[in-house]
């Protein structure tokens, strides 16, 4: 529906995913006013696209954003669905603001603060958070002749299930936990190369996301405090043996193979010069942030992010980004780690709207 008004807000959040809900969580703590746009047609973010027998490597207590423990479940980890429902009876718990679906098309500046753009409509916003994840912008590195490869190419963003590879010759390209989930799931119907650039590192069996989470607030903390700490290897990229992975252990399927070189049409030719004969390349190679918004506001460098000190932007004080990784917070892009970020960027949020000469100065 066409306005010829825009609506006006404190603040616009673009997303509707765990870090766009964390940030409204805080916000509707203070009496700024603000609106969610999300681009999905329902709630659970990123959630909503995972392949059907995804898990949490943690428990439903360590797999929470703030005020609300996400409910337990019966069955070991938490599974995608769960994540989804939880996500929806939060977002219907604190009644947000929500309109849906909104695909913003660009943010630009105004002589008051900033401009949302979607198709046929614009909010007009005192500050904006960008909160879009990187689900939205799959990444598949280059590899040489892959337009000659006559066989399928899909990424994990769209991977639902193994059936559809039955009896097929599959490469799974990509060393982290996606990777190895997928592997263990389509290993079972499909004879399976696993493709990684190093050896890939498994972390012990009793290590799983709560270990991690609590690994990654030991790193903020030195980091707060300027010291550097010693750690037992384990970063949140590293493999986590959750039983489907064990499970592939024993069936000793987890062997991992140096990239190949190039394709041809019927599959790939390795390091060695050897041809293999493919069907399917499963790119697990991850995500680039979905920051194509802000292209318009010149924030975006080189490598498509935006410099930020904490999670506000450097160039444009008026923007905060929540939830994209490391780059914008110890954990952020985890469900339990999303809430230290969301909290810290609405305090900076509330700091700058509730002081006068700052608040509404043209950049």
């Amino acid at each position: 529906m066409s306005r010829s008004h825009p609506d006006t807000f404190d603040v616009v959040i673009i997303g509707g995913g765990q870090a766009a809900l964390a940030v409204a969580y805080f916000l509707r703590r203070t009496p700024l006013s603000f609106v969610i746009l999300d681009a999905q047609e329902e709630p659970g973010g990123a959630w909503r696209h995972g392949w059907n027998s995804l898990r949490l490597f943690s428990p439903a207590t360590w797999s929470s954003i703030p005020g609300w423990m996400m409910p337990p479940t019966q069955d070991g980890y938490p599974s995608r669905n769960h994540v989804i429902d939880y996500l929806k009876q939060y977002e219907q718990r604190y009644r947000f603001p929500v309109e849906r679906p909104v695909q913003v098309t660009r943010v630009e500046h105004t002589e008051t603060g900033l401009r949302v753009h979607a198709p046929d409509r614009h909010w007009d916003a005192r500050v904006v958070v960008s909160a879009t994840g990187t689900w939205s912008n799959p990444y598949i590195p280059h590899y040489p002749d892959a337009a000659l490869f006559a066989g399928q190419q899909l990424h994990s963003a769209d991977y639902v299930e193994a059936s559809p590879f039955a009896g097929k010759k599959v490469l799974v390209v990509g060393g982290g936990n996606s990777g190895a989930q997928i592997l263990a799931e389509v290993s079972k119907v499909a004879e399976t190369t696993w493709v990684t650039p190093v050896e890939p590192l498994f972390l012990p069996d009793e290590v799983d996301g709560r270990v991690l989470f609590e690994r990654a607030t030991e790193r903020w903390k030195a980091e707060q405090e300027g010291r550097v700490i010693g750690q037992p290897v384990g970063g949140l990229g590293d493999i986590v043996m959750v039983p489907p992975v064990v499970e592939a252990r024993e069936r000793n399927v987890l062997q991992a193979v140096r990239p190949f070189e190039r394709f041809t049409r019927n599959g790939v030719i390795w390091a060695d010069g050897r041809e293999s004969a493919v069907d399917v390349v499963i790119w697990c190679t991850g995500f680039r942030p979905a920051l194509q918004h802000l292209d318009a506001l010149g924030v975006l460098n080189d490598d498509g992010r935006v410099e930020v000190e904490g999670t506000r932007s450097i160039q444009e004080p008026r923007l905060w980004l929540v939830g994209y990784g490391e780059w914008t917070g110890s954990a952020s892009a985890t469900l339990i780690g999303v809430t230290r970020t969301a909290r810290s960027t609405v305090g900076e949020i509330v700091a700058l709207l509730t002081e006068p000469s700052t608040a509404d100065a043209p950049a």
